[in-house]
């Protein structure tokens, strides 16, 4: 876990950048309307009245490990044995409902490995890093559904939707607020459960996104669903600019889709807030779900603000992704006729 950097006269050079990420982040962040506040899993639980869905069946449970801690759990989902990590911030407590943020890994690394770099364990939310299963192609890495190469027959919407259920029976959490973040492969597949689970999933949160043509074609979603985006222009495994022949989309033409889904009816605004950061949004949504793109210039196959190896190319320090979406996805709800 991050420690803020004690004050001085003279900052130091930790403090210093970590003073422009929060500069830039607020920054980037007031063009939806939200600002940035601290981001460590030993904030104030959640001011919540105590659940009463009928699903929230963990609430003044006792917790299933030591908060603070993550541990390998596994659920049963369409005949399989399925694997995630789960992470615990330090001060969970029963008493609360607490937000879930799903973090889907890249193909073939694993959720620990995206634990390792994202910092996602350090919001302050239950966080859930599920773990694929082995796809096609060569080598043999684990994937998720709407890739060429994703294990065929193997529904992962759904183990999504058994996750969210296991965890709503062993955890205190407020399904109203479940997010869903990844990258690369795993990014796309949040787009996936945008168009599919709009009523279980608040918001979305990809990282250099693949969106294959099978994790968006016919997307319908039931509600306006809130997006936030970032990919690096120089991104060589998924480009910026799209890939005709894998059937990707131009980054800039998948985030005006969801802004014309969600009957976004402002023009996007774009800002440099930063060398190497652009920010543009969409705002005046349908019911809230505003849209923004954070683009990376000269950017790799990275996720920003990486802890450790994410990915080939180059990684921002400017920003941390974790830092960036957490004030855009909290304030966002699935509708209270949505949840089961």
């Amino acid at each position: 876990m991050k420690q803020s950097p004690s004050r001085g006269r003279r900052p130091s050079p930790g403090r210093t950048r970590a003073l422009l990420r929060t500069t830039v982040a607020a920054a980037g962040l007031a063009l939806v309307g939200t600002a940035l506040a601290p981001v460590t899993a030993t904030a104030a639980a959640p001011k919540a009245a105590p659940a009463t869905s009928a699903k929230a069946d963990g609430c003044r449970k006792p917790a299933p490990q030591q908060p603070g801690t993550s541990a390998l759990r596994t659920v049963a989902s369409g005949g399989l044995s399925r694997t995630y990590q789960l992470h615990l911030p330090a001060n969970y407590t029963p008493r609360h409902d607490w937000p879930v943020v799903l973090a889907f890994h890249g193909r073939g690394n694993t959720g620990v490995g995206t634990e390792e770099f994202s910092g996602l364990s350090n919001l302050p939310a239950i966080v859930a890093y599920p773990n694929g299963v082995i796809g096609t192609g060569d080598g043999d890495r684990q994937a998720w559904q709407g890739a060429p190469y994703a294990a065929p027959g193997v529904d992962d919407v759904a183990f999504t939707g058994d996750l969210i259920d296991e965890l709503s029976r062993t955890l205190c959490v407020d399904e109203r607020r479940v997010y869903a973040t990844g990258k690369s492969n795993g990014a796309g597949f949040t787009n996936l459960l945008a168009c599919r689970m709009a009523d279980r999933i608040a918001a979305v949160a990809p990282v250099a996104g693949a969106f294959y043509p099978d994790t968006g074609e016919n997307c319908r979603p039931s509600r306006p669903v809130p997006v936030i985006d970032f990919h690096g222009t120089g991104d060589a495994t998924i480009p910026y600019a799209g890939d005709a022949e894998r059937g990707l989309p131009a980054l800039p033409d998948w985030t005006a889709g969801w802004a014309d889904r969600n009957d976004c009816r402002s023009r996007p605004r774009t800002r440099v807030i930063e060398p190497d950061i652009t920010i543009t949004s969409y705002s005046r949504c349908d019911h809230g779900a505003d849209v923004t793109h954070v683009a990376v210039k000269d950017g790799g196959h990275t996720w920003p603000g990486e802890d450790s190896y994410s990915g080939g190319g180059y990684a921002t320090h400017t920003i941390e992704a974790h830092e960036v979406m957490w004030p855009f996805l909290r304030q966002h709800r699935t509708p209270r006729s949505t949840v089961r």
